[in-house]
């Protein structure tokens, strides 16, 4: 059977919360020892985010950008009225405003306005390297950085308002999309400010979190079949 892990295979996990996307690819690279065998994961999700992580393992590797250029789908909640650095919970809020203003209208044409081809500036605690060095280490020492805004697509955004002033939603989006600075912007939009509190990876292209195992179960599946 090692030798069908050399040659390639996808795996499906469910990220934990917390766990970073290193700590999934160490916990399946470490199940292959002693056998030398590539890991690499097609597309991060924040610790605090859970959900689909996409896993190639062996000559699937190579491969690893045509999952990451995917689309991918998303659920989770947005509390309105606070804001935090992170845009997330990983910081603490720095500041409140007011809700009493935003009506369902209001929403819904925030909403609109944030489907089809949009400019969005990155979080300052991500992964991006600027001058060589990730964002969220030097957002991390209180240094301030100014981060370009990029281009994606946002096919869907549905809203549920029902515990409002907490937003659940749904996007199907491109590659590189935040869903945390979607969140940051909504806030802005709506006159107020706002942070995500939840976020769940339901699909990238054809692969759903529905078919994924958990990080035991794929680590118990590997040795079981090497």
């Amino acid at each position: 059977m090692i030798e069908e892990f050399q040659a390639g295979e996808v795996l499906l996990i469910d990220k934990p919360y917390t766990w970073t996307s290193f700590d999934v690819v160490n916990k399946i690279r470490y199940a292959f020892k002693p056998h030398k065998i590539k890991v690499g994961h097609a597309g991060t999700l924040d610790p605090l985010a859970t959900g689909l992580l996409v896993i190639c393992v062996g000559k699937k590797t190579k491969e690893i950008d045509l999952y990451q250029a995917q689309i991918k789908e998303y659920t989770g909640k947005i509390r309105v009225g606070s804001t935090t650095p992170s845009f997330d919970l990983e910081t603490q809020p720095d500041a409140e405003y007011p809700t009493g203003h935003i009506t369902p209208e209001m929403i819904e044409a925030a909403r609109r306005s944030f489907l089809g081809t949009i400019h969005q500036v990155p979080p300052v605690y991500s992964a991006i390297k600027v001058d060589g060095k990730r964002a969220y280490e030097s957002a991390r020492q209180g240094k301030d950085l100014e981060l370009k805004s990029r281009e994606v697509q946002i096919e869907a955004f549905d809203l549920d308002l029902s515990a409002f002033p907490e937003i659940g939603f749904r996007v199907v989006c491109s590659k590189g999309t935040y869903i945390r600075s979607l969140a940051r912007d909504l806030g802005t939009a709506l006159n107020s400010g706002a942070h995500l509190t939840a976020l769940r990876r339901e699909r990238i292209g054809d692969f759903r979190v529905s078919e994924a195992l958990t990080v035991d179960q794929a680590v118990e599946q590997i040795k079981s079949n090497l």
